[in-house]
């Protein structure tokens, strides 16, 4: 069970934003990430909850962030309910979209996880429902994933197989590259794993 703690930055001025203490685990009907999430002060600033089955497709999504939550499932695209600081007021949401994404390294490895590319695989397009911080607002956003290397490490625990994706935003054209291992992120825009505790886990 893979845990450890990711630093989160603007990936354009590299202002520090928050540190996400996570642990994630492939379980019998998929796989598990959960996270707390404290400021550059130590604060808290929220919290992750995604269960994927064992197609990558989000059972389960529970967002906090500001006094703000948000619980989704893919139904009938995807669904969910966000509710206000107060308790007070919840609106209901749905897209004919893939899955949800957002600030948290859990939401690359599940789209990698739904995609399955191979190097040989077409650039794919997915439609995705981003939470964004700091009130979890959702935004519609189509991305396009490219699968454009894989490649073998050597570990002490063996050899780590590190896959590159190249992840281009189809509304700005901007393109960025994201390296994952397993379920966990080694490298991406405004995304720093600091720690590991143990090595990430391989899905079959």
């Amino acid at each position: 069970m893979p845990r450890g703690r990711y630093s989160l930055h603007d990936p354009h001025d590299h202002t520090p934003l928050a540190d996400e203490h996570f642990q994630c685990a492939p379980g019998p009907s998929g796989w598990r990430y959960v996270s707390r999430l404290t400021g550059p002060a130590g604060d808290q600033r929220g919290s992750v909850d995604l269960a994927l089955d064992d197609l990558g497709r989000p059972i389960r999504l529970e967002l906090h962030a500001g006094g703000w939550q948000v619980r989704g499932a893919a139904i009938d695209g995807v669904t969910w309910v966000r509710t206000d600081p107060t308790g007070t007021h919840a609106t209901e949401g749905n897209v004919r979209a893939h899955a949800f994404t957002g600030t948290s390294p859990a939401f690359l490895v599940a789209t990698a996880r739904l995609l399955r590319l191979t190097p040989s695989s077409a650039a794919t397009r997915v439609r995705l429902v981003a939470f964004t911080d700091p009130v979890l607002a959702p935004r519609t956003v189509d991305q396009s994933w490219a699968l454009v290397n894989s490649e073998a490490h050597a570990t002490d625990n063996g050899p780590l197989m590190v896959d590159e994706y190249q992840v281009t935003a189809l509304d700005t054209g901007e393109q960025h590259a994201v390296h994952i291992a397993g379920d966990v992120v080694l490298a991406a825009p405004g995304i720093e794993l600091e720690d590991l505790q143990s090595p990430p886990s391989r899905f079959d």
